[in-house]
């Protein structure tokens, strides 16, 4: 990844929460995503299983359009929502399909 993550944090956010934004921008996107142990395709992929098996579609958005700028195409996004439908749950990973295919 050569280029920042374009954070998506509200005004309020940044206005009410600085430090919660610093280490959001700073420590999660600058310091553990650019890790060179893994890749940012990797860390796309392990990001989106993470947040489909927890039902948490509200930042899965977010890290979509990320991992289709880390070389993630749609077809393969839909290929690791159908294989996480066996381990963490169709409900889950249909909520998470119905956001990609939105």
């Amino acid at each position: 990844m050569n280029d920042r993550i374009e954070s998506n944090i509200p005004k309020k956010m940044r206005e009410m929460a600085p430090d919660f934004v610093d280490y959001s921008e700073n420590i999660l996107f600058e310091k553990v995503w650019r890790d060179p142990t893994l890749t940012s395709r990797e860390r796309s992929l392990s990001t989106l299983s993470a947040l489909i098996s927890i039902g948490n579609t509200e930042q899965l958005s977010f890290h979509i359009r990320l991992a289709e700028k880390n070389g993630i195409n749609e077809k393969e996004i839909i290929a690791l929502i159908t294989h996480m439908a066996f381990y963490v749950g169709w409900p889950k990973a249909a909520s998470a399909l119905n956001i990609v295919l939105a």
